[in-house]
């Protein structure tokens, strides 16, 4: 067993002892644990057996609440950053005939948000920052040939993140994220890439105020063109929540407060020896019981 291998085990499981992400995105608060957008280019493709290092830096600003069926909020100001670090092992070792890898990623989260439901209510600010909810993956497999690449696995979300139930905005959600995942990539031998990553969440529920958020799919995605050693493409996601959130094992008023939201922007990233540089802009819309806003990313991979 290589010595890399050793060290991305040992720093999984340190992750799991690690105390103190809410996404600024409906679920409780119309947050969810994934930073919906974060995938583009090579969104299915799991890098070769190795040893990788990404690091995901996301902006993300809103003026809206969108409402289904009712008035949207009188005061609604949010905005949140959050750089989040990633590391992925992938090992020779197949199952399934695909390799079997590793990761963990540790999230660093500043929320900022203004609130006032409607124009007689106080107007309610906070501002937190701190470590979010860490996530761990110990069963990633992924298959390669000339054109396609594949990958799934099953994503953790732990509530390591501070949290207080008297916030407005708390780094952490409280409660747990099991993620199945599955992507795939298509690079045609012109350059044409068709990339997504699909995922869909289970929820349970927050122990401080019994309110556990629905179950949700979702899915990354970029249509773009590689010419060595650039690529640009259009990239962003798709959201919606299947089931209906629930407090004290009741439905939410509103029927469930189910969310939905569209995203879509340009992409650029240019590849250098081991490193590649990603940057995006994502504007969402078609937004239901969930923040309105525009997304702004870069994304580094360096390979050891």
């Amino acid at each position: 067993m290589k010595k890399s291998f050793v060290i991305c085990i040992v720093l999984v499981f340190l992750s799991l002892f690690i105390m103190t992400q809410r996404e600024a995105s409906a679920t409780e608060f119309g947050g969810g644990a994934y930073q919906n957008g974060a995938e583009c280019f090579m969104a299915g493709a799991i890098p070769p057996p190795g040893t990788y290092f990404l690091n995901y830096f996301v902006y993300y600003t809103a003026d809206k609440f969108k409402i289904k069926d009712g008035e949207d909020f009188t005061k609604f100001d949010l905005k949140a950053t959050a750089d989040v670090l990633r590391l992925v092992h992938v090992t020779k070792h197949q199952i399934f005939g695909g390799f079997w890898g590793v990761q963990v990623l540790v999230p660093v989260v500043n929320v900022d948000v203004t609130m006032q439901p409607v124009s007689m209510a106080p107007k309610m600010s906070d501002n937190k920052f701190g470590l979010g909810d860490i996530v761990i993956d110990p069963f990633l497999l992924s298959w390669h040939s000339k054109n396609w690449h594949f990958a799934t696995g099953l994503d953790i979300y732990i509530p390591t993140g501070a949290y207080d139930d008297k916030d407005q905005a708390n780094p952490g959600r409280n409660y747990w994220t099991f993620e199945p995942i599955f992507g795939f990539t298509y690079i045609a031998d012109s350059g044409f890439e068709v990339s997504s990553k699909f995922m869909y969440d289970f929820n349970t529920e927050n122990d401080d105020t019994k309110y556990r958020s629905g179950q949700e799919f979702h899915f990354d995605y970029l249509v773009g063109y590689n010419f060595k050693p650039w690529g640009i493409g259009l990239s962003g996601y798709y959201y919606k929540q299947v089931t209906k959130d629930e407090l004290d094992g009741n439905e939410v008023p509103g029927g469930g407060f189910k969310g939905e939201a569209f995203a879509i922007g340009p992409s650029v990233k240019y590849d250098y020896k081991n490193m590649t540089f990603n940057l995006k802009y994502q504007h969402e819309m078609s937004v239901e019981n969930k923040p309105e806003g525009d997304k702004f990313w870069f994304k580094f991979v360096y390979a050891f």
